[in-house]
C-alpha cells in the first residue's frame, strides 16, 4: 500500500477491522480501571521495544506523509493509527501539573486544564513522541472537564491541525469522553459565526462555529461512528442544516479569513456551506441513510440546499424523503425543530417550518399537535407569504386531528380574512381546512359564521383556479347542510344568489367541478324548498331549469341578466355558450325593458368576434332571435297605436259633424 509499517509504538494499518481499532485506541483508557491488564501490557510492550529500529523522527515523517496525502483528497478515509503502549508510559512526565499515572486526577485544579491542553497540543506540534500516558490524560481530562478541553482545543487549533486531529480522535475512541464533549461541540457549531464561552482560567476568547464543524468532519472520517453521534444525530443534523443556510447568507470577514487559512492548510477547495453539506452527507452515511442520499442526489436536493432562496424547499424535500423511507429520525428532528420554533428568536424558522410540515402526519407527532398548532397560528400572522403558505399546509394536516378541533375553530376569523388573498394556493388551503373541520366532525355551524362563509364563498365559484372552485362549491354545500336551524332563514338570500352561478358551473369543462356544482345546486333547490326546480335538476333538465327559474322569478330577471354577463368573458367555451343561451331566454322575459334589451344586444354583438367560431355563430343566432321576438311584440303594439293615433286626429272633424247635425235638427 506504500504506507510504512514501523516497528514499535506506532503502526500504520491501512485496512483494519473496526473492533481492532476500538480495542487499540481505548486500551489506555481501560487500563485506568484494570491494573493487572496494564502490567501485562507493559511486559508485552517491553518485548516489542527491543525490536525498534527506527527513530521517532522517521515515524513522524511517515505520519506527516500520510496526513498530507489524505488532506489532498478529503474524500479518502484516513488510515487509522493504532496506538500500542510502551514502557515510556511509566517514564514520561507531562509539562503541565498532574498526578501520578495511576492517580485519580490529571490536574490539581480545574483552572489548570486549559494550560494542560495547550501544552499537550504544543508537544504534538513540536514533534515530541506522544506516549500512552498523554493519550490517557486526554481521555481523563475530557471526561472530567469536557467543556474546558473542547473549547481550549478549538481555540489553540481552530483549523484542526494534525496534532489536534490526533487529540480529537483519541477523545472519539472513548464513548464516555465523546459523550461528554459532544454537547459543547454542538453549542459552538450552532452559534454562528462565533461562540463565546468562558473556560475555567477566565479566557473568553470566541470560537469559530466552523472550527467545530471541522472537528465533526474529522471524527466522521473514522471507519466507525462513535455511539454518542447516533444519540445526538437529530441535533447535529439540524445544526449542520442551519450552518449550511446561515453560511450562505452571512460570511463575516473574520470567518472568511479563517476559512481561507483552513483551505491553505488542508487543501480544501470548497466554500464553508459546501463543506457543511459534505459533513452532513458523511453523517447520513454513518447513519446508513443510503436511499436518502441517492434520492437527494437524484433530485438535486443538495444543490438546492446551497441557495438561500430555495434552501427551505430542499429541507422540505429532505423531510419528505425521510418520511417516505419511514426514517425514525423524522420525529426526533421534528421535536428538535418544535423547540427552536417555540422561541421568539428563531433565525431558521422558514426551513424549520418546511421540515415540520412534511412530517406532521407521523404517528409520533400526534402528542405534540397542540405545540405545532401554536407555532402555526403564530406563523399565520407573519407578513412572509411563503411562511403563511407553509403554515396553512401544516394546518390542513392538523385539521384532521380531533384533539385540536377547538384550537382550529378559534382561528376561524383570521382564516376568513385570508380568504381574500389573491394567491389561489393560499385560498385552496384555507378551504381545505374548513372542509376537514366540517366533514370530519359534522359540527353545526352558527348563523353568523354560516352567513360570513356563504358571502365569502360565492365569489370563489368563479375564481380562475379550478381547485379553488371545486373546494368552494363543496364547502358551500356543507354550509347549507350544517347551518343551525335559526340560521337557515337569513342564509336563503345567499343561497338564492348562488343558483345561477351553480347552474353555469354545471357546464364546466372540469368534470369534478361540474359534478360538484350539480350536487350543490340540487342541495340549494332543496334548501330553498323549490320543488319544481329540484325535480328538473335531479332529472338533468338544466335548460328547462333556467326557463322555470326566470319564469318563477320574473321580477328578478334583470338581476339574473347582470349575474350572467360576466360568464360571456369566461375562458371556458362551454360556459360562454351557456351564458349566450341564457341571454336568449332572458330576452323573452325582458320585452319592453329597453335598457336591459340594449345591454343584451350590445353583449351579444361583442361576442360575434369570439375566438371560437361556434360561439360567434351562436351569438349571431341568439341576437336574431331576440330581435325577432321584440319586433313581433312591437308590430302588434304599433298597429294598435296607429289606430288610436288616427282616431285622435279625426276627433275634431267628427265633433264638427256632430255639431252640424245637432244644429240642423234644431232648425227643423
Amino acid at each position: 500500500m506504500g504506507w510504512g509499517r514501523p516497528q514499535g509504538m506506532w503502526q500504520w494499518v491501512p485496512f483494519v477491522t473496526v473492533g481492532a481499532i476500538e480495542r487499540n485506541l481505548a486500551m489506555c483508557h481501560r487500563a485506568l480501571c484494570n491494573t493487572i491488564t496494564i502490567q501485562l501490557l507493559l511486559a508485552s510492550v517491553q518485548r516489542r521495544q527491543q525490536h525498534r529500529d527506527r527513530s521517532w523522527w522517521d515515524k513522524r515523517g511517515t505520519f506527516q506523509h500520510g496526513l498530507e496525502k489524505e488532506d489532498a483528497n478529503p474524500d479518502i478515509t484516513r488510515p487509522t493509527v493504532i496506538i500500542t503502549p510502551t514502557h515510556s508510559m511509566a517514564k514520561t512526565k507531562a509539562s503541565a501539573p498532574n498526578l501520578d499515572f495511576f492517580g485519580e486526577r490529571v490536574v490539581s485544579h480545574p483552572n489548570e486544564v486549559p494550560d494542560f491542553v495547550r501544552n499537550m497540543h504544543q508537544r504534538l506540534v513540536s514533534g515530541a513522541p506522544p506516549d500512552d500516558r498523554m493519550f490517557m490524560d486526554i481521555l481523563r481530562l475530557a471526561e472530567a472537564h469536557p467543556a474546558d478541553v473542547a473549547v481550549t482545543l478549538l481555540r489553540c487549533a481552530p483549523s484542526c491541525d494534525r496534532a489536534a486531529t490526533i487529540m480529537w480522535r483519541t477523545i472519539a475512541s472513548s464513548g464516555t469522553a465523546v459523550d461528554k464533549v459532544l454537547p459543547t461541540l454542538l453549542c459552538v457549531l450552532e452559534d454562528w459565526p462565533l461562540h463565546r464561552m468562558s473556560t475555567s482560567d477566565g479566557d473568553k476568547t470566541r470560537v469559530f462555529a466552523l472550527a467545530a464543524t471541522k472537528v465533526v468532519w474529522e471524527i466522521l472520517r473514522l471507519p466507525w461512528c462513535p455511539a454518542p453521534f447516533m444519540e445526538y444525530s437529530p441535533r447535529l443534523l439540524v445544526a449542520l442544516l442551519f450552518q449550511v443556510f446561515v453560511s450562505t447568507l452571512d460570511m463575516p470577514q473574520e470567518v472568511d479569513t479563517f476559512w481561507k487559512e483552513c483551505q491553505e492548510q488542508h487543501g480544501l477547495a470548497i466554500s464553508p456551506n459546501r463543506f457543511a453539506v459534505q459533513t452532513l452527507k458523511a453523517l447520513f452515511r454513518h447513519l446508513r441513510c443510503l436511499d436518502l442520499l441517492v434520492a437527494m442526489e437524484r433530485k438535486r436536493g443538495w444543490d438546492t440546499l446551497l441557495c438561500a432562496d430555495t434552501h427551505h424547499h430542499a429541507v422540505g424535500l429532505l423531510a419528505r424523503e425521510m418520511h417516505r423511507t419511514s426514517n425514525p429520525l423524522c420525529s426526533c428532528i421534528a421535536l428538535r425543530l418544535l423547540g427552536l420554533l417555540s422561541t421568539q428568536e428563531a433565525h431558521w424558522d422558514l426551513p424549520a417550518l418546511a421540515f415540520l410540515v412534511e412530517v406532521l402526519e407521523c404517528h409520533e407527532m400526534r402528542e405534540w399537535s397542540d405545540s405545532a398548532l401554536e407555532i402555526i397560528s403564530r406563523c399565520l400572522q407573519c407578513k412572509s407569504r411563503e411562511k403563511r403558505r407553509l403554515a396553512l399546509r401544516g394546518l390542513v394536516v392538523l385539521s384532521k386531528d380531533l384533539s385540536v378541533a377547538e384550537g382550529i375553530r378559534s382561528m376561524t376569523p383570521s382564516l376568513m380574512a385570508l380568504l381574500q388573498d389573491a394567491d389561489g394556493e393560499v385560498v385552496a388551503l384555507i378551504l381545505s381546512v374548513f372542509l376537514n373541520e366540517l366533514q370530519n366532525r359534522a359540527t353545526l355551524i352558527s348563523s353568523p359564521t354560516a352567513l360570513q362563509l356563504a358571502g365569502a364563498l360565492r365569489p370563489l365559484f368563479d375564481k380562475d383556479n379550478s381547485h379553488v372552485q371545486l373546494l368552494s362549491i363543496r364547502l358551500f354545500q356543507e354550509v347549507m347542510e350544517l347551518v343551525m336551524e335559526e340560521g337557515k332563514k337569513p342564509l336563503k338570500k345567499h343561497v338564492s344568489k348562488s343558483l345561477l352561478p351553480l347552474f353555469f358551473h354545471c357546464h364546466d369543462e372540469n368534470q369534478q367541478v361540474a359534478e360538484a356544482a350539480w350536487k350543490t345546486l340540487l342541495c340549494a333547490t332543496k334548501f330553498m324548498k323549490r320543488r319544481r326546480l329540484k325535480q328538473l335538476v335531479r332529472k338533468g333538465q338544466l335548460w328547462k331549469f333556467a326557463e322555470v327559474l326566470l319564469a318563477q322569478d320574473e321580477s328578478r330577471a334583470a338581476e339574473y341578466l347582470h349575474q350572467a354577463l360576466p360568464y360571456l368573458q369566461n375562458p371556458q367555451e362551454p360556459l360562454r355558450a351557456a351564458a349566450i343561451r341564457f341571454m336568449g331566454i332572458a330576452g323573452r322575459l325582458l320585452r319592453g325593458q329597453k335598457k336591459e334589451l340594449q345591454l343584451i344586444y350590445k353583449s351579444l354583438e361583442n361576442m360575434v368576434d369570439d375566438s371560437s367560431p361556434a360561439i360567434g355563430n351562436l351569438a349571431v343566432q341568439t341576437q336574431y332571435i331576440v330581435q325577432a321576438i321584440e319586433r313581433a311584440r312591437y308590430s302588434i303594439f304599433e298597429n294598435l297605436q296607429g289606430q288610436l293615433r288616427r282616431a285622435w286626429r279625426t276627433r275634431p272633424r267628427l265633433l264638427g259633424l256632430r255639431w252640424l247635425r245637432c244644429c240642423s235638427s234644431a232648425g227643423n
